[in-house]
């Protein structure tokens, strides 16, 4: 298998010019604690790692060869679906805007998949998530140690959980090549901006949500319950209107 592409996203903010390459730069002071630039950073990437990673699940199901990889889809979907309840709604009590389409990346997995099948499609898909969870697990731990937001760390938390069971599932299905995979992870192109951000949403919009499967087992955080019974404004998780996926 030939993977050019690298793991999820590092997007830099959507809409907003960056005026500092320092990560750790305080962005806004809210309610929940300090915002840094990495710290939306990580909201937004979490968000674009659903808007592949669970349609894929679902083409998993669809074309997967082997009961591990179709468990390993179900997972996908039902991880992200809880995560992407979670980013939807601490997004717009930090202001922070939502993709509604993954990177030019991200989407290049999406079709490298689609056009799979059998044997192929099934190592593809093992080997690709694999690679990809594996990039973003280290910096689900830099957020989770290190920022000072209330709401981003219940996020972290959820991310750190749902990462590692789905590097667990791809390594149940017997496919990963390791010393490939791994090298592909430590080693990435050098891809442009553009390759690796999501674009903001056009005007008007509405946001994608990506529905729970039926009997789903992943739980979204309780951000009511974190926030004090409500955050303030926009703190609602109620969205409106919103097509879904899948």
């Amino acid at each position: 298998m030939a993977v050019t592409l690298v793991a999820l996203a590092y997007p830099s903010m959507l809409g907003v010019t960056k005026v500092t390459t320092a990560q750790d730069r305080v962005i806004a002071n809210t309610q929940w604690g300090p915002l840094t630039e990495q710290d939306r950073d990580f909201v937004v990437k979490v968000r674009a790692a659903g808007l592949w990673e669970y349609p894929v699940g679902q083409i998993g199901l669809q074309k997967g060869t082997t009961q591990g990889v179709k468990t390993a889809s179900q997972h996908l979907v039902d991880g992200h679906a809880a995560l992407d309840t979670t980013c939807r709604k601490i997004a717009p009590m930090l202001n922070i805007t939502l993709p509604n389409i993954a990177s030019p990346q991200q989407e290049g997995f999406v079709k490298q998949l689609q056009g799979d099948s059998g044997k192929k499609f099934d190592s593809d898909f093992a080997n690709i998530l694999r690679m990809t969870h594996g990039s973003i697990f280290n910096t689900v731990a830099k957020i989770r140690s290190t920022t000072k937001n209330t709401l981003v760390r219940a996020l972290a938390d959820q991310a750190n959980n749902t990462v590692l069971d789905h590097i667990e599932v791809m390594e149940k299905t017997g496919l990963v090549d390791f010393d490939q995979t791994l090298f592909q992870q430590t080693t990435p192109p050098k891809l442009p901006d553009s390759d690796l951000t999501p674009p903001p949403p056009p005007a008007g919009q509405p946001q994608v949500v990506l529905t729970p499967p039926p009997g789903a087992t992943s739980t979204p955080v309780d951000i009511n319950g974190i926030a004090g019974g409500g955050g303030g404004a926009g703190a609602s998780p109620g969205v409106s209107p919103a097509p879904t996926a899948g």
